[in-house]
This record gives C-alpha cells, sequence and structure tokens, in this order.
C-alpha cells in the first residue's frame, strides 16, 4: 500500500483492531532491533489512544528488560495526574510489564516547565553519549494526532515547528492553558522508525491534509516525519475515510 518513497498505510475497520495491529508492529520492530544491537530506544505518546495499545502490548513477546522507554511530550502536571501521560503509559505498560526504573526516562512534569524541559535534554543526551549538537536517533517512535493535525505538542503555528537543531523545549499551549515539554521536529525527523495510531472520524480531514496535500507543517504539524518510507500509519476505517 505504499510506493518506495511513500508512508505504509495500515488500515482496520475499528480503533481495536487499529491497536492490535499496531501493537503486533511494534513488538516485531523491537524484537528485530533487539537482534542487532543490545538495547532498543522507544518514545511513546499519551492522550486516550495509546491506552488498548499499551494493555496489549504488556503480554507481547519482548525482551522488556532491553527496552529504554522516553516520552514524545508531556503535560506539566504531577505523575499522579489523570493527564500525564507517563501515568498512562506506567498504570498499562510499565508496571504491568515490569520494566525496571532504569529503562524509564520520563519528563518530570511536575517541576517548572523550563527545568523539566532542560532535565530531559540532559537524560536524552547523556543516555544517548550525545556531542555537541547532535540529535538523537530513536529506534522507535509511537505518535497520535489531533483533529487539528497536531502532533507530540506540537500545534499549528508554534514557532517549534521550525526548531530543527535542539532536542526538545517547554511549550505553553495557549488554547488549552497548559504548560508542556516535547521532543522537537529535528529528534522526530531523526527517528528510524515512526508509528502513528490514529482513529476517529473527527481526525479524516487531518489525515487527507497530513498525507495528500501540500507540504505545510506549520497548518499540519503532524506531516512532520510521517510521509516517507519510515512512517507506518495504523488508521480505522473513519479516519481513513477522505483518503
Amino acid at each position: 500500500m505504499s510506493s518506495n518513497n511513500s508512508p505504509r498505510l495500515e488500515i482496520r475497520k475499528t480503533p481495536k483492531e487499529v491497536a492490535n495491529a499496531c501493537t503486533d508492529f511494534i513488538a516485531d520492530s523491537l524484537r528485530q532491533t533487539l537482534k542487532s544491537q543490545p538495547h532498543a530506544t522507544f518514545a511513546i505518546s499519551g492522550g486516550s489512544t495509546p491506552r488498548p495499545l499499551f494493555s496489549a502490548l504488556t503480554s507481547a513477546d519482548v525482551q522488556w528488560s532491553k527496552v529504554h522507554f522516553f516520552w514524545v511530550d508531556e503535560r506539566c502536571v504531577p505523575p499522579t495526574d489523570d493527564q500525564s501521560n507517563y501515568k498512562l503509559a506506567n498504570e498499562t505498560l510499565l508496571k504491568p510489564a515490569k520494566i525496571s526504573a532504569a529503562n524509564i526516562h520520563r519528563i518530570y512534569g511536575e517541576i517548572n516547565p523550563e527545568e523539566a524541559a532542560s532535565r530531559y535534554v540532559s537524560e536524552v543526551r547523556q543516555f544517548f553519549k550525545l556531542t555537541d549538537s547532535a540529535l538523537p536517533v530513536f529506534d522507535l517512535i509511537h505518535r497520535g494526532m489531533g483533529a487539528d493535525a497536531h502532533t507530540a505538542s506540537l500545534f499549528p503555528g508554534s514557532p517549534l515547528i521550525r526548531d530543527m537543531t535542539h532536542i526538545a523545549a517547554h511549550v505553553w499551549v495557549e488554547h488549552l492553558k497548559m504548560d508542556r515539554v516535547t521532543l522537537l521536529p529535528g529528534v522526530l525527523e531523526a527517528g528510524k522508525c515512526t508509528v502513528l495510531q490514529v482513529s476517529g472520524d473527527d481526525k479524516k480531514e487531518a489525515v487527507r491534509h497530513v498525507l495528500k496535500g501540500g507540504n505545510d507543517p506549520m497548518r499540519y504539524p503532524c506531516q512532520i516525519a510521517s510521509r516517507d518510507e519510515r512512517a507506518v500509519w495504523f488508521l480505522d476505517e473513519a479516519a481513513a475515510s477522505m483518503i
């Protein structure tokens, strides 16, 4: 369903089927990565969409002791807050799969947002042993997309969409009145594989613009790292109905 330089599209009837297909792909991708290197790096997202995916991954045949978890973005709330992306992952995947604390590299949403971003950047740089202006290369990045075509915490019109040199940053999302920390486009573009899990009728127009429209990430941020052969889209029929 894809040409040489196009993303792979996997369309399923229901969100549950999307989550199952996404689970199988991610588990297989991690297994393949671990065949050729000692550990795998997996950047995950939040929101409501990943919940069934995370739950299903707990029973996947993956050497979780060799997988290191990072976050694509985080809301600046305590880790006990229901809005916390870490809380969702911790309750549905990390704890059930008995992931070691040493393999969890979370964003500390409970501290000052600028400090949280700086701390996250430092941890990423240390883990990947980065020098100077180098960017990390994640083995697998899991992302979602909002009905406005935002991804991570990169919303339409954000000046951060033009930042291809830094790792992560604090962003104030005005229409949500919320501080967040997000990975930046250069890191998203550098990922070896990006998995996009998108379900719902409210996403169909954004899916069409992102996949079929002209290149305009300022208006459709989800176009970042989603339109070439390194990207795999898992869509339900409702979200895919306009492509």
